[in-house]
């Protein structure tokens, strides 16, 4: 490893995901282990552990004893290479007056440290302020333990759909950006960032944007009868994300065109599709969904339009309430049929799928994972950024 042994701290609302990224990280060790061998079986491994053991603790070895112990030593570490990946032993206090302890329990001196936080975590239902500051105490803690390369995973980064300067508002994207770079990170990975540009503000700081449409594009070619279906992007500003899955898909792009009241509360006052869904499911993709007002209101118009299924899938499923009401409500009376969803925000995982049935969840823990691998190893990332089939 370039960089030392990978350690993942997990904060306590970024647990869920760190433990899917291990999860993760384990699949990629798997891959370096010899392919298409009994040797790689597990009885394999144990009955290697034996005898070892029986050779070491042997009171009289002679020569070619030692050396057949030595060469079970070696073969072990051919077949069975060392995991330099683990969770750190972390704990994270939260005092009854809002304060936090961040305290690593372990040595991570020289460790390549990736310290994994949820802010949008539904579960645990801190504040998105409260998980940011918990995560920058994190990142604070592993600077002052040693840490050799710091990186802040954070699939939700926090304040990014504030990233635009308007009459005396603070940018408060520029300012989380700049909150990290003060504690030290050296890298950021995030989840389709509200605004690829907010990559620009960091000046020392690596910005990873990673990206969901392979994630997604694996299910809804699985899932989504495709003979039938219109990608039909819900705004001008999502227009390229949707042409791509559309590209991919081979399907036809609609559009919804939307106009905002921007002296009241940015509302949509008027809504417009150009395309033709009639007779047609629709899928409908987006970086983020928070109340679904604005989603809602696009599906009802699809149906009006004739549209039969709805699809909408999203990288960051915020679900800011009421949003959960109103989903509920539009499945009742048809008008959606699924929200296809990533695990980069917690909502419960399978208690919440199955008491929601129009929720599904796609994982991209293991796709953080290979990029984190990737990273440690000081391997590309390019081809991670592009969608290829499944396999």
């Amino acid at each position: 490893m370039a960089h030392g042994d990978i350690g993942i701290i997990a904060c306590r609302s970024g647990l869920p995901f760190a433990e899917a990224i291990i999860a993760g990280l384990e699949h990629q060790y798997q891959k370096t282990c010899p392919k298409g061998t009994w040797l790689q079986s597990d009885l394999m491994r144990r009955g290697l552990d034996s005898l070892e053991v029986r050779l070491s603790n042997s009171r009289s070895l002679t020569g070619g004893m030692n050396l057949r112990r030595r060469l079970i030593t070696g073969l072990k570490g051919e077949l069975f290479p060392p995991r330099h990946f683990r969770l750190i032993n972390y704990e994270e206090i939260h005092f009854p007056n809002g304060e936090i302890r961040a305290e690593i329990l372990e040595s991570i001196r020289g460790a390549d440290i990736y310290v994994i936080q949820d802010c949008e975590n539904k579960v645990d239902k801190f504040a998105i302020d409260k998980n940011f500051v918990a995560g920058r105490h994190a990142l604070d803690a592993a600077k002052k333990a040693g840490a050799g390369r710091l990186s802040a995973v954070l699939p939700y980064l926090p304040y990014s759909r504030q990233d635009v300067p308007r009459g005396r508002q603070n940018v408060s994207a520029a300012r989380v950006i700049r909150d990290l770079e003060s504690d030290g990170v050296d890298q950021i990975l995030t989840l389709d960032v509200h605004n690829p540009a907010i990559a620009g503000i960091c000046e020392k700081a690596l910005f990873e944007d990673l990206h969901a449409s392979k994630n997604h594009l694996d299910y809804i070619i699985e899932h989504v009868p495709l003979e039938n279906l219109v990608v039909c992007s819900p705004d001008t500003g999502a227009v390229n994300r949707n042409r791509y899955f559309a590209n991919v898909l081979k399907t036809e792009l609609a559009m919804i065109w939307k106009r905002r009241d921007y002296s009241g509360d940015n509302e949509v006052d008027e809504m417009q599709l150009l395309g033709d869904v009639r007779g047609k499911d629709v899928l409908l993709v987006d970086d983020m969904i928070a109340t679904a007002g604005t989603l809602i209101k696009a599906c009802e118009l699809l149906k009006e339009q004739g549209a039969r299924d709805i699809y909408f899938a999203t990288s960051l499923p915020l679900l800011t309430h009421p949003a959960i009401d109103r989903i509920d409500d539009a499945y009742e009376r048809g008008i959606i049929k699924q929200i296809i969803g990533t695990d980069a925000v917690y909502h419960g995982g399978k208690e919440f799928s199955d008491k929601h049935p129009w929720y599904v969840e796609v994982s991209v823990a293991d796709y953080f994972a290979k990029v984190i691998w990737n990273l440690n190893h000081d391997m590309s990332i390019s081809e991670l950024l592009r969608y290829k089939p499944a396999a």
